[in-house]
């Protein structure tokens, strides 16, 4: 029909001039590379491990620096038993990170993570009761149990931890190496070696007391179609170190993996999915510490000023109790130019 023939014609016409703007808008992105949501397990026993978050595969432009501030704050609530063990995670623990980026010759940086923790009984408890309530879903028994209390406690035939009082410190610092070994036009593939050093107390739960290394393989890519995505992923491998707090009781040999898809929907926003999973950190058949974890993360970036984004985040545990019940995460950060 010559009505058809109209209306088709003008809806590829439109559909060409759709496709024309998606490539103007990311022509006019500012000038801060995309990047993955910081994404840590802050379960306490996972969170004393040095399993990096994911990161852009691009590295720093040789002389150039970047910084960026992460702050995080999980709740737990575990309560289970099988046999001969037991396992309590009743607390929050809240995360400040300082990372430095620096370009040290083309397709080379460095990373330095300076965190801070603290373990308390926390705030969020009658909050997420109440959501829970108002939603009709379960709490797996948080309600029955004394709000804004700290207590983690782990007992089995093989041995145990106990932490009822607050602790607060400098956590455990990570330097990274990471190195550009492919890169075209759309997507960068990377390498990089990292190693965390055993600088908080594993008494207080603010660190493993044990030096970690790891080996990853990261991608990052843009979306070959007019859609303005971007993609991220890495894989890894990493090598826990002796821990006397988990004595008897950890995994050495731990796999972590992570994909992100990002979606900037407006010149200045992005939308970010991602999941992050890695091996279960005990050798242990309670799923809180037993389990290979899964987190789910969704979250928006700002570029509020030129070199400058902020992200806003969530992260949930997919597979339940393998991480915080919810985490709510923060990040600000700031790359430099040539010069600057």
């Amino acid at each position: 029909m010559p009505g058809y023939k109209v209306i088709r014609g003008v809806s590829r016409k439109y559909t060409q001039r759709a496709g024309l703007c998606c490539v103007a808008v990311l022509a006019a992105l500012p000038a801060v590379a995309d990047e993955p949501l910081y994404v840590k397990n802050l379960s306490p026993v996972a969170g004393l491990i040095g399993l990096p978050s994911q990161r852009d595969a691009a590295t720093t432009p040789q002389g150039e620096w970047a910084v960026a501030l992460h702050g995080s704050l999980a709740n737990h609530y575990v309560n289970e038993s099988h046999a001969t063990e037991f396992l309590n995670f009743d607390g929050e623990t809240g995360r400040v990170a300082l990372e430095l980026r620096y370009g040290i010759a083309p397709d080379w940086d460095l990373q330095l993570e300076v965190p801070w923790l603290d373990q308390s009984g926390g705030d969020l408890d009658g909050i997420i009761d109440d959501w829970h309530d108002l939603w009709g879903m379960s709490d797996g028994g948080r309600s029955n149990v004394p709000r804004d209390v700290l207590d983690y406690r782990y007992s089995s035939t093989k041995g145990g931890f106990s932490l009822q009082d607050d602790s607060s410190g400098i956590g455990d610092v990570s330097l990274a190496v990471n190195y550009a070994l492919y890169r075209d036009e759309n997507s960068t593939v990377s390498a990089a070696l990292g190693y965390k050093f055993g600088t908080g107390d594993d008494k207080d739960f603010l660190g493993s007391g044990a030096d970690d290394a790891y080996i990853a393989l990261r991608f990052s890519g843009e979306q070959l179609s007019d859609l303005p995505l971007s993609w991220h992923g890495q894989v890894g491998y990493l090598r826990a170190g002796d821990s006397d707090v988990l004595e008897g009781l950890q995994e050495n040999n731990l796999w972590f993996a992570g994909l992100a898809v990002d979606w900037r929907f407006a010149q200045d926003w992005s939308l970010i999915a991602q999941l992050d999973s890695h091996a279960a950190p005990l050798d242990s058949s309670l799923t809180g510490v037993g389990d290979d974890a899964v987190m789910g993360t969704l979250g928006t970036r700002w570029y509020f000023a030129p070199n400058w984004s902020v992200d806003i985040s969530i992260i949930e545990d997919i597979r339940v109790e393998t991480a915080p019940d919810v985490t709510f995460q923060a990040s600000v950060r700031y790359r430099s130019k040539a010069g600057s």
